[in-house]
């Protein structure tokens, strides 16, 4: 695996306040046309994963990638929402398309485009595409993955230390192996924190086709159950369904730990934020804004490029005041954090 480039260990910093923009919902294209409408002209495209623009997480921090880029390099640009029930060759096409509009470079916001990416991107050298949570060889493709069990370990000290009734729950959107490394890395977080604390796992479905990722009903089902069994503190890992978790866990004024995004500062979720402890965060809007750069400075990236808590690509977030008013909550995260960085805690992805 490469190295992470230095060009990526800037720019994952420069950008980790993107994920402050707070992204609007429907679907958009075509965006700044400040440099005219020529193909030369265009720069980065984003086509998103399931939930599409306004799920308050991962496809909003994509988002904020694209507008900080936007924003400074003055060129249009394009974000796609995705279909309902749409195949591999519907992101084919998807992919294509934006590459053949002159779109530079093109990324795939999740996991799901990779099949779509190993198959178009070798059809144009001449463009840089991104993939974000997958690993796709080829020579003009980065791969934009990050340490999400470290995230989640520190989101799991918070809960160990939160909790007043030893239950914690965990909600992640489909059972696949990339959410298993958020349930990995909370309990083993929970377990060193308080190996008293009990952790309750539930997925919604077994594939994103069956709306594990964008079903708010299921999710506020699922935390519903949790809190039945005792949890007062429940991390989501679910995409837009993680909505549904939060706003079961403010009606039952227990505690919701956020995912990608800081999901205190959502606007779509101010009206539960008090009850949302902290969001364990992915600079997906780093990642997306560095390879933006990158092709901007006709130094593309390409292969895969980590995040992780090193370089400030993951982390947990600390905008609820209320964190301070629980004894040990942030000293314990700031030890964890340290001992992560320089490796005498190891977190498991599985």
């Amino acid at each position: 695996m490469r190295r992470i480039s230095k060009l990526t260990r800037v720019a994952v910093g420069v950008a980790s306040l993107a994920l402050a923009a707070t992204a609007c919902g429907g679907t958009s294209s075509d965006n700044g046309d400040s440099g005219g409408s020529s193909k030369q002209d265009r720069g980065l495209a984003i086509a998103y994963d399931i939930g599409g623009k306004g799920d308050q997480s991962f496809n909003d921090a994509a988002y904020s990638g694209l507008q900080k880029a936007q924003k400074e390099f003055g060129y249009k640009t394009a974000d796609v929402e995705p279909t309902e029930g749409e195949t591999d060759a519907d992101k084919e096409q998807r992919l294509a398309s934006l590459a053949r509009q002159g779109y530079n470079p093109v990324i795939g916001v999740g996991f799901a485009y990779g099949p779509a990416m190993k198959a178009v991107a070798s059809k144009y050298p001449d463009t840089t595409f991104g993939i974000v949570d997958s690993v796709v060889e080829g020579d003009n493709v980065a791969s934009l993955v990050f340490a999400e069990e470290q995230a989640s370990y520190l989101a799991g000290v918070a809960a160990a230390k939160a909790t007043k009734t030893n239950t914690v729950g965990f909600v992640g959107g489909v059972d696949i192996p990339l959410i298993h490394k958020f349930e990995a890395g909370y309990k083993q977080g929970v377990q060193d924190t308080n190996p008293k604390v009990k952790v309750i796992s539930q997925y919604l479905t077994q594939t994103a086709e069956e709306g594990g990722f964008s079903s708010p009903d299921k999710g506020k089902a699922a935390a519903e159950g949790q809190i039945e069994k005792n949890a007062d503190v429940i991390y989501q890992a679910a995409g837009l369904s993680g909505q549904g978790v939060i706003e079961a866990a403010a009606k039952a004024k227990v505690w919701a730990i956020g995912v990608d995004s800081d999901q205190y500062k959502q606007e779509a979720l101010a009206g539960y934020k008090d009850f949302i402890l902290t969001s364990a965060l992915k600079d997906v809007g780093g990642a997306v804004y560095a390879l933006a750069k990158s092709v901007h400075d006709d130094k593309p990236l390409t292969g895969t490029q980590v995040f992780d808590l090193k370089v400030d690509g993951v982390g947990l977030s600390e905008s609820n005041p209320k964190m301070n008013e629980i004894e040990g909550l942030k000293e314990a995260v700031a030890k964890a954090k340290e001992g992560i960085i320089d490796g005498s805690i190891k977190v498991k992805t599985e």
